[in-house]
């Protein structure tokens, strides 16, 4: 992994030629507005779900289910500071910042 912008811009080492890179970028805002495009902490643990327990089915594991576990409630924990910051007025439900 190395990183081109701190919490916004990552290149990931490609598995078969690590030499090649992939981006994965998440949203910027400035003052509550967008300025990067991008996607979020929940979409990538929700993927990450997703692929674990495809990866279960074929080679299932106490690890696995753990990793599962784990990542489920790291996605919860984001969801509940999501909804708290909804209902403190300083979010809106689509992620945008109040200023």
């Amino acid at each position: 992994m190395y990183c081109l912008e701190a919490g916004h811009v990552y290149k990931l080492s490609n598995a078969v030629e690590p030499s090649r890179m992939q981006a994965v970028k998440f949203i910027k805002r400035v003052n509550g507005q967008l300025v990067a495009d991008g996607t979020t902490n929940e979409e990538v643990l929700g993927m990450l779900i997703d692929r674990i327990k495809y990866l279960n089915t074929k080679l299932p594991c106490r690890e696995n289910a753990l990793v599962i576990t784990k990542l489920e409630e790291s996605l919860m924990w984001l969801e509940k500071r999501t909804a708290l910051r909804v209902a403190q007025g300083v979010e809106t439900l689509d992620g945008a910042h109040k200023s």
